[in-house]
């Protein structure tokens, strides 16, 4: 029994081409011998034939889901179809990869082809919902938090003008209470100038008065 994989080597497909590099690289490293059919090289006309007539999976990509011939990577044994990219990828990931490839007696493991089966379909199911996840728009970012900035904002300026007002009201009211200060000052300079000059314009009229006196008594 040989194992064959199905491949194209001139495939313009990106995904086509990592998903064959992927089963050639697990096979290799799981040490599983198997024979690669290039179904686009000169004289394989009958291999690809074989590969689409057989073969019950598609193998879609995302962006190929529904291709009109079964695209490779195809697995095959001898004659007998194993299955394409998604199911081998399944049957890697939960370790029953010989059953798969038909290298081992299916009663020797556990698990089913019809377990296989569903859990692929458990897998593909959760990687659209992923798929899909992924595609969704980020949600819009709240604007509350930018309006409670800016209010705050506003009501800090407000405060600082007020503040302002404050201030400038208190300035004006110390420049008049120190002119009304100066005022007070002032009339009461004047009037203990006018007292004074009162008080010196009376001594020297009194003075007048006893001079004349003096010189009426010595006649």
């Amino acid at each position: 029994m040989v194992l064959k994989v199905y491949v194209s080597g001139m495939s313009g497909n990106k995904e086509v081409k990592k998903r064959q590099q992927r089963v050639l690289m697990i096979l290799d490293s799981k040490n599983i011998k198997y024979d690669t059919v290039d179904i686009t090289e000169p004289g394989k006309e009958s291999e690809k034939e074989l590969m689409q007539n057989k073969s019950t999976s598609s193998g879609g990509t995302v962006s190929d889901p529904e291709p009109r011939h079964p695209l490779p990577p195809q697995l095959f044994n001898d004659e007998e179809y194993c299955g394409d990219y998604d199911a081998f990828d399944m049957a890697n990931e939960i370790d029953t990869l010989e059953v798969f490839l038909k290298l081992a007696p299916a009663d020797t493991t556990a698990v089913s082809t019809a377990q296989i089966e569903l859990k692929q379909e458990n897998g593909e199911a959760k990687k659209e919902e992923a798929e899909a996840e992924e595609k969704k728009p980020e949600e819009e970012k709240p604007e509350g938090g930018e309006g409670d900035a800016k209010d705050e904002a506003a009501e800090k300026a407000e405060n600082e003008d007020k503040d302002g007002e404050d201030k400038e009201k208190a300035e004006g009211e110390g420049e008049d209470a120190d002119e009304n200060t100066e005022e007070k000052q002032q009339k009461k300079l004047t009037t203990t100038t006018t007292a004074v000059k009162t008080s010196n314009s009376s001594d020297s009229q009194s003075d007048l008065f006893l001079d004349g006196e003096r010189a009426a008594a010595a006649q």
